[in-house]
């Protein structure tokens, strides 16, 4: 087997892997076969060959997917317990309750501007393809225009709840992640290969940066209801922070998985095999 076919391989079993994981209320594990499967596919990117107009994009772009995933392993021990701190809320103050809060919004900002990066990466490799078919390019732009309203009406929802420019501070890098990602779906179809991996894959990354945008929103909103209450109370039995139960199966959980880690993988496949068309005709 060869070396790109057989990182692909690995990549494709240890994403089943992190799906599985998932699926078992297994975290730890989940997030670490989540990042062997982007080294494994980004290995099979630099061992490509005649891929030259979209290797590096495309590498740098799963690149910086890894390390948000690298980042997320790493926070996960301490994440799970301020979690349980915030749940509680037995005997804390309301000012350093409120600061391990904005803290996790802040890492989860960090988070987002490493997926805006990554897509970013990504969407310069769909632009480094040449244009080619006219009919899947308008099929894409229309499927992109609706994901795009979609997406501002639940932006919209939120406009007249929370001060805009407090909101658009903490959801920026999201709300970047999933125009870009968008952006570069509308272009994909004139770039795609024949089986559409490529818009496929941006259509997944799409709905991973509107999760994230959503995420962001919900952590901030509830911060910022807490941090300035209308009625200036505060409830001192406990703080309602949204947090996964460890039952089983997690099955809302896994499919969140599924569609990042196939987003990605169908992006990366897609793109290599675009440039290797538009080589060959």
């Amino acid at each position: 087997m060869r070396l790109p076919s057989g990182l692909l391989v690995a990549s494709v079993a240890a994403g089943l892997l992190s799906v599985a994981a998932t699926l078992l209320a297994m975290p730890a594990a989940s997030l670490q076969f989540n990042l062997a499967m982007l080294l494994a596919l980004l290995g099979y990117v630099l061992a490509s060959r005649d891929v030259r107009r979209v290797r590096w994009a495309v590498a740098a772009g799963i690149g910086f997917l890894a390390v948000v995933a690298a980042m997320r392993l790493f926070w996960y021990q301490e994440q799970v317990d301020e979690l349980g701190w915030l749940t509680s809320g037995q005997g804390a103050a309301k000012n350093a309750l409120l600061a391990r809060w904005r803290a996790m919004i802040d890492r989860e900002m960090l988070a987002a501007l490493g997926l805006t990066l990554g897509v970013l990466c990504l969407a310069a490799g769909v632009l480094a393809l040449p244009s080619r078919r006219r009919r899947r390019g308008v099929a894409t732009t229309v499927l992109a225009l609706l994901l795009f309203a979609w997406f501002g009406l639940n932006l919209a929802r939120k406009l007249g709840r929370y001060p805009l420019p407090d909101l658009l501070a903490t959801v920026w890098p999201a709300l970047l992640a999933a125009l870009v990602t968008m952006g570069a779906l509308a272009l994909s179809g004139w770039r795609a290969d024949r089986r559409w991996l490529l818009p496929v894959g941006l259509v997944l990354l799409s709905l991973v940066a509107a999760d994230a945008y959503s995420d962001l929103a919900v952590a901030w909103s509830g911060w910022w209801v807490m941090a300035k209450p209308a009625d200036g109370a505060f409830l001192e039995t406990g703080v309602a922070v949204s947090t996964s139960s460890e039952g089983f199966p997690q099955l809302s959980q896994a499919i969140e998985v599924a569609i990042a880690l196939a987003g990605a993988g169908l992006v990366a496949v897609g793109a290599v095999r675009s440039s290797r068309e538009a080589d060959a005709s």
